[in-house]
């Protein structure tokens, strides 16, 4: 006895609707509970390693850091690649494993590692970080602390009471606070006052480190009490640390309060912050891994609304950036979508009449609850790409509620009872619903199993409709028959509605004579339409390829970099002209500026710039991102920009996709600097001179100049003067040298630190050159010795940075893309250029990096997906009809899917993105789906004894209403977002739409013509 799913559900109803309900119930759970984010969540298998060793070249860094950091992960599995920086006094190493691997593990492996040999790494190293890299490291709230008048230690210790509040904040991973140069007790030397004691500099750092040392000393008992001896440690106040006695010469005391000023200061600033040109502290707070974005933002602006009430007189909190805003547009933009849709489907539903109408409309919100709670048990997000998928589905799952619903009415008008016709039109009609749904979701199961960053990225789409299509087919095998059972009309017309009978008559008098025209000369028809579809490969040619767009967010960064060695202070000066610029542009409604440094990260894929005196950075919102209008606003920011001496300056938007450099990257790799620096320079100019580009970066453009203190050994030897203690007293003079700990009666630590007075230049505390000459260092007899008797500085030159790419030196060249041009075919007139102008010496390579690396990677897993999807699909077609060449005609429709679809993406502009790709393979299992419809009843009525021509005829006659009802639903669900102007899927929606209008248009044809040229030679027989 076989199974009958639909007579369960009709003739065991109780059943069915008990376990709807709890169904729905799960659903509208998941609706309230599904985790919320802009973009989707995923493992980012990349390790970072950042150290810090002040004062060391570029190729110290790379010799004494990355090379023994590099030979110590080098070991381990699954690396894909490992690039390095080295730059002046720090170095970053990032280690990619294959997207395989569990990022967790990875992470421990590389901590352990470098660990390992943290005692062989220089003992100077100031910082040693290991980061990984998540999607979740990106700053869901930046607001800033403003004030002209406060104080900067009073406003980093308001800054610091308001990220302890944040941090208590339920979801929140970390709160911190930016762009305030660390405060601290600074002991200036009096350097007369020393010149005449003949003290040195060190003296009265190494007084003060004595005093403050926190060293333990022990405990007395006396009787039955233990006391624990304490001494020196952090000092509490300025006289104390003023009192420190440094020397006593004939019973004659020289305290620090004697040859120095103890007082409140800034260290040397690395980070600035402004924000709408205000002197601001940036706060950002990220979010742990699963939590739902706009709950943390409630809870974090009820924090903020809280803390607001009690800041100090002339602070004013300002508010920037608010991930959940974003969110709240896009779901807001998508759920107006899902709703034109929904409406879109409804008026397609017309010709079925109100009641069929019902029937098939109650599988939307049933299909979606369920397929919204399966998302959630799989772990995912409510994002962009997931309510993406649930607008793509929406025009998918009523095709079997349809089909089902359909059939079941026509049976009733021809005179079966409403029970009978549920039952038996399901049974009918069952296995050919189940192989439609089959090989649609074997269309986008593949896509799951995408490899690299694109997959992971991506993978919700495909996670959303195969969760989404499982419900609805089974929802239209066992609800949808019980509905139509109780809910179609048994009395209706045989004939159906007035709609219904104007499309049957609008078939009959149009279709008809075709399909029969075209089996009279089957070979004419099929080769009209075969040379029809040859044109796609001309057009795929002209469209191009790309992979993702820009995300279309309303905020944006601008980046300034001014030549190596440049001040902080020069560099402001190029900032400030960019945020007066800005202040004039009416779209713009705040930036934060960052001087010396990048702004905290606030997209997946986009790292923060480490500090440098030669970079600025702006992060900037317009009021709304306006497709087409905003491209305009930022290219006329582009062309101010061009013009600004002395300053490289760009606009960068932020883009969808796996992290890379820039749209064009050329990488040079060799082992003289010299010869990469001459072959960058070349390929620079050819990146400049080819049309489409802006902004091209070469880092090693200019030379770095420093200064060699140039310490002649003999000579200090000479003076007494013991090794090492010139270069300790250089560091003291301009780095200062910390040597204790102040702590405040609020229990916060400061660094005591010594140093030489500095100079006030653009408003802030330098360094001058002049410094150097007023240098002592101590020597063995307890005197003090100029520094310039023993040393003569020099100037010398050195690379500004040195890159390395699986642990050979490299140069990566870098352009974005100019507005209106493709980078896909701007990289292939880069690579032409190089060929034939940048011939490459022995020894010396050129690779592609940025979008055209990326891009291989993902489409090279794209080729695969199309294959499983095509032999599953094949599979499915083969068991169901056990015969090759039926199921080589049903599968034969798809290149008129795919012209129609490269058609549509030429006549709106759009190229063959990733996503316009994912569309194509998806349309695959669609229009297949249709075809199956039309093949599977014409078997059926050839098993009934009907003539082979008159089978194909009635066939394509009956099967042409559900075919095009299910093709109509599907372009009425997609069309609000082909419409949307998404750079991300409305070429998705659009690919889709092209090819089923082309496909419901050309295969209702074709298929027939296809079977009945396979299928004659049978009848013969």
């Amino acid at each position: 006895m076989k199974f009958d799913l639909a007579g369960v559900a009709v003739h065991r109803w109780q059943f069915t609707l008990v376990a709807f309900g709890l169904l729905t119930m799960l659903g509208f759970n998941a609706l309230t509970s599904i985790p919320r984010s802009e973009d989707p969540h995923f493992p980012i298998p990349i390790v970072i390693v950042r150290a810090v060793l002040p004062g060391a070249e570029p190729s110290e860094m790379e010799q004494l850091v990355v090379d023994p950091i590099e030979d110590a992960v080098d070991g381990l599995d699954n690396i894909e690649k490992v690039e390095s920086t080295s730059a002046d006094g720090a170095a970053a190493v990032r280690v990619h494993f294959t997207w395989d691997v569990d990022p967790e593990r990875k992470y421990d492996q590389v901590v352990r590692e470098v660990n390992a040999i943290r005692g062989a790494l220089p003992p100077g190293l100031a910082r040693l970080d290991i980061q990984r890299a998540r999607t979740t490291e990106v700053s869901i709230v930046q607001v800033a602390l403003t004030s002209d008048v406060l104080p900067m230690r009073r406003l980093e210790k308001t800054a610091d009471r308001l990220r302890e509040r944040l941090d208590r904040v339920p979801g929140v991973r970390e709160a911190r606070y930016w762009g305030a140069p660390a405060s601290e007790v600074q002991v200036t030397l009096d350097l007369a006052r020393l010149a005449a004691l003949k003290l040195p500099a060190t003296a009265v750092a190494d007084a003060l480190k004595s005093a403050g040392a926190e060293a333990p000393i022990g405990a007395v008992q006396a009787g039955e009490r233990r006391f624990n001896v304490k001494s020196g440690g952090a000092f509490r106040s300025l006289e104390a640390v003023g009192d420190t006695p440094v020397r006593a010469i004939g019973g004659q005391v020289t305290r620090v309060r004697d040859v120095a000023k103890v007082a409140w200061a800034q260290a040397e600033p690395t980070h600035l912050a402004r924000f709408n040109g205000q002197r601001a502290v940036f706060l950002t707070v990220t979010q742990k891994d699963g939590q739902d974005v706009t709950k943390i933002t409630r809870s974090v602006e009820q924090v903020l609304d809280e803390y607001e009430k009690i800041l100090p007189a002339g602070v004013k909190l300002e508010r920037g950036f608010v991930q959940a805003d974003n969110v709240k547009h896009r779901l807001k933009a998508l759920f107006r979508d899902f709703g034109i849709a929904l409406v879109l489907v409804l008026i397609t539903l017309l010709p079925l009449g109100p009641r069929a109408g019902l029937v098939v409309m109650v599988s939307i919100p049933l299909s979606l609850l369920i397929g919204l709670s399966m998302l959630q048990a799989f772990g995912f997000t409510l994002n962009q790409l997931s309510i993406a998928g649930f607008v793509l589905s929406l025009g998918l799952l009523v095709d079997d509620s349809i089909v089902i619903t359909e059939n079941i009415a026509r049976r009733i008008r021809e005179g079966e009872s409403r029970t009978e016709a549920a039952v038996n039109g399901t049974r009918q009609i069952g296995l050919a619903v189940i192989g439609c749904t089959a090989t649609l979701m074997l269309a986008f199961l593949p896509l799951m199993a995408l490899p690299a960053g694109s997959g992971a990225y991506i993978k919700s789409l495909p996670v959303t409709v195969l969760c989404t299509i499982a419900a609805s087919l089974l929802v239209s095998m066992t609800i949808i028959p019980f509905l139509a059972s109780r809910i179609l009309d048994k009395h209706s017309d045989p004939e159906g509605n007035a709609i219904l009978q104007a499309v049957n008559g609008g078939i009959h008098r149009f279709y008809r004579p075709v399909l029969h025209w075209s089996l009279a000369r089957p070979w004419a028809a099929l080769a009209i339409m075969l040379t029809l579809c040859l044109s796609t490969f001309p057009m795929l040619k002209l469209i191009g390829s790309s992979l993702f767009p820009p995300a279309e967010t309303p905020q944006f960064l601008v980046r300034i970099e001014t030549p190596d060695g440049t001040s902080l202070a020069r560099t402001d000066r190029a900032l400030k002209y960019v945020e007066q610029r800005l202040k004039a542009t009416p779209e713009v409604t705040w930036s934060a500026a960052n001087l010396g440094r990048g702004n905290p990260q606030i997209f997946y894929n986009q790292q923060q710039r480490e500090s440098a005196t030669t970079y600025a950075e702006l992060f900037v919102s317009l009021k709304a991102w306006e497709p087409g209008k905003s491209e305009k606003v930022l290219d006329s920011l582009r062309r101010d920009f061009a013009d600004v001496p002395g300053a490289r300056i760009s606009v960068v938007t932020f883009e969808n996709g796996p992290p890379i450099d820039a749209p064009i990257a050329i990488r040079l790799t060799g082992q003289n600097l010299d010869a990469l620096k001459a072959l960058a320079a070349r390929a620079e100019a050819i990146l400049k001179a080819t049309p489409g580009t802006r902004d091209v970066t070469n880092p090693i453009r200019l030379d770095r100049t420093d200064l060699d203190l140039g310490v002649d050994e003999a000579k200090a030897a000479a003076l007494g003067v013991p090794a090492g203690a010139a270069r300790r007293a250089a560091r003291l003079a301009l780095s200062g040298e910390e040597t204790a700990r102040f702590r405040d009666p609020d229990g916060d630590d400061y660094a005591v630190k010594v140093r030489l007075p500095m100079d006030q230049a653009d408003g802030a505390a330098r360094n001058a050159l002049s410094a150097l000459k007023a240098v002592y260092v101590p020597t063995a007899d307890g005197l003090a010795a100029r520094l310039d008797a023993m040393a003569t500085p020099t100037l010398k030159s050195s690379p500004a940075r040195i890159d390395r790419f699986d642990r050979e030196r490299t140069v990566t060249v870098t352009s974005y893309v100019a507005t209106g041009f493709l980078a896909a075919k701007v990289t292939e007139d880069v690579v032409a250029r190089m060929e034939k102008d940048l011939p490459m010496p022995p020894g010396y390579r050129l690779g592609l990096g940025g979008q055209a690396e990326a891009q291989s990677e993902s489409f090279a897993g794209l080729g695969a997906a199309v294959l499983i999807a095509v032999f599953g699909i094949l599979a499915v077609l083969v068991l169901e009809f056990q015969k090759f060449k039926t199921a080589l005609v049903v599968a034969g429709i798809i290149p008129f899917g795919i012209f129609g679809a490269v058609a549509a993406l030429a006549i709106t502009g759009n190229s063959l993105s990733f996503t316009a790709t994912i569309g194509l393979i998806a349309l695959i299992g669609i229009e297949i789906k249709n075809s199956i419809l039309l093949v599977d009843f014409t078997e059926q009525l050839r098993r009934e004894g009907m003539d082979l021509h008159d089978a194909i005829e009635k066939a394509g006659e009956v099967r042409f209403l559900p075919v095009l009802l299910t093709s109509v639903t599907a372009i009425g669900g997609l069309l609000p977002l082909a419409l949307e102007r998404s750079g991300l899927y409305s070429p998705l929606a659009i690919a889709i739409i092209g090819g089923l209008i082309t496909s419901t248009v050309l295969s209702r044809v074709a298929t027939p013509v296809m079977y009945w040229l396979t299928a004659r030679g049978d009848q013969r027989a």
